[in-house]
């Protein structure tokens, strides 16, 4: 029975390593999506902008309420 070489073990080794590279990139890219940072960081401040008027028109009522 005959060995294989160290060169060719490389070989087999860096194809499999960049097989599970592009296997996990792929499941990462499939779970988050392409949504680019900048676009979850300006929904995350629609969203506070939203919740910051909600809790300022929550206020104007109770005040309205109290006099």
């Amino acid at each position: 029975m005959r060995e294989p070489s160290h060169a060719r073990q490389m070989v087999g080794s860096l194809l499999v390593a960049a097989a599970i590279v592009a296997i996990v990139i792929v499941v990462v890219t499939l779970e988050l999506g392409p949504t680019s940072v900048a676009e979850l960081e300006a929904e995350e401040e629609r969203r506070d902008a939203r919740i910051e008027r909600a809790e300022e028109r929550r206020e104007l009522q109770e005040e309205r309420r109290d006099r």
